[in-house]
C-alpha cells in the first residue's frame, strides 16, 4: 500500500495562517510605498506649479544626460558680464585717475593681502588684467557665493550659512528653500551695500580710483542679476547650486579648470606655467553623490560648468616688466 504525505489539520492551519499573515504584511507595505510615491509626486507637482515649471516639467520628462538649457543661459549670460569688467579696466587704463604703478600696486595688494610688493612700471595691458582679476574675486566671492538676498551684509551671510546646512541634510529641500528665498529678494542692491562691499574687499583699489570706483556700479548690478539667475530661476536640476571660483595668482594652470584667452608657449613647449590673472570667475555645478538625497555621508560632487577665463605668467610677462610668481 502507497505511503500517502499529509499534515494535520493543525498543522495546515497554523501554516495558512502564518502565510496570510505575511501576505497581509506585504500588501500593506505595497500600499505603504503606493501612498509615498503619490506624496512625493503630489510635492514634486507643487513645486513646479510654485516655481511655474509645471509645463517645463512635462516636456523634459524623458531627458537625461548633457548640458541643460540653465547652463547654455548661464554661459551667455557670463559674457556678457565678461564683456562688462573688460570695458570697465580697459576704460581706467584709457583715462587712468592715478599712475598705472600705484593702480596696479593697489590692486595686486588687495588680492595678495601685503602692500610691500617692490615698485615696477606696470604696462596697460598687466594693470587691466589685474583690474579684471580684483573684481572677478569680488563679483564671485561676495555676489555668486553668498546669496545676496537682503540689502544686509550680515543678513546675507545668515542666509547663506542656512542654505549650507540645508543642502547638507538634503539637497532638494535646499533647492526649494533657496528658490523661495529669491523670490522675495530685493531688485537691486542698495548702492550703500556694494559700496560697503568694495571698501572691504578692495579698500586699497578704491582709495586710488577716487571717483572712478563709482563706475563699477554697473558691473555689480548686472553681477547681481546674473546671481540671482544662477540661484533663483527654475532649473531641471533639483539638487544644485551654483558656486564660482577663481584661480589665485601663480597657482598652476590646471586645464579642467582653466580656459586660457591668450596662448601660453611654456604649455606648449610642455613647461609648466602659472595664473598671471583670472579675469573672470569660473562657474562649477554643487550636487551630492549618486546615492539617495537622505543619505548624509554622500560626497559633494563639482562640475565645470564654465571654466575660469585666465591668463597665463609668461603671456603676461611678455607685455611688461613684472617678475613671475615663485
Amino acid at each position: 500500500m502507497r505511503q500517502v504525505d499529509a499534515v494535520s489539520g493543525e498543522q495546515y492551519r497554523y501554516a495558512l495562517t502564518n502565510f496570510r499573515i505575511a501576505h497581509e504584511k506585504v500588501e500593506e507595505q505595497r500600499r505603504q510605498l503606493e501612498e509615498q510615491e503619490k506624496q512625493v509626486a503630489l510635492l514634486r507637482s507643487r513645486i513646479a506649479l510654485l516655481e511655474g515649471t509645471a509645463s517645463d516639467e512635462r516636456q523634459e520628462g524623458g531627458r537625461h544626460g548633457g548640458s541643460s538649457v540653465d547652463d547654455f543661459s548661464i554661459k551667455n549670460a557670463a559674457s556678457q558680464l565678461e564683456r562688462l569688467i573688460n570695458r570697465w579696466a580697459a576704460d581706467i587704463v584709457r583715462a587712468p585717475p592715478s599712475p598705472l604703478s600705484d593702480i596696479h600696486g593697489a590692486a595686486l595688494g588687495d588680492i595678495t593681502g601685503t602692500y610691500d610688493h617692490a615698485p615696477y612700471d606696470a604696462s596697460p595691458m598687466q594693470v587691466q588684467n589685474i583690474l579684471r582679476h580684483a573684481m572677478s574675486e569680488v563679483i564671485g566671492n561676495e555676489i555668486i557665493n553668498i546669496l545676496v538676498v537682503t540689502n544686509s551684509s550680515e543678513a546675507n551671510v545668515q542666509l547663506t550659512r542656512i542654505h549650507e546646512h540645508l543642502f547638507a541634510r538634503n539637497p532638494v529641500v535646499a533647492c526649494v528653500w533657496r528658490r523661495q528665498t529669491f523670490s522675495a529678494a530685493v531688485e537691486t542692491c542698495d548702492p550703500e551695500m556694494t559700496a560697503a562691499i568694495l571698501a572691504e574687499t578692495l579698500p586699497g583699489l578704491t582709495k586710488v580710483l577716487g571717483g572712478s570706483v563709482k563706475n563699477t556700479a554697473p558691473i555689480l548690478a548686472s553681477a547681481y542679476t546674473f546671481s540671482r539667475m544662477l540661484h533663483g530661476a527654475p532649473s531641471s536640476f533639483n539638487d544644485a547650486f551654483y558656486r564660482s571660483f577663481v584661480p589665485e595668482l601663480g597657482s598652476i594652470l590646471y586645464p579642467r579648470q582653466i580656459e586660457l584667452v591668450r596662448r601660453c608657449h611654456k604649455s606648449e613647449r610642455g613647461e609648466q606655467d602659472r595664473v598671471g590673472a583670472t579675469i573672470f570667475p569660473g562657474l562649477v555645478k554643487v550636487t551630492r553623490g549618486g546615492v539617495p538625497a537622505t543619505d548624509q555621508n554622500q560626497e559633494t560632487v563639482h562640475m565645470v560648468v564654465r571654466r575660469a577665463q585666465v591668463i597665463c605668467e609668461c603671456a603676461l610677462l611678455s607685455s611688461g616688466n613684472i617678475p613671475m610668481q615663485g
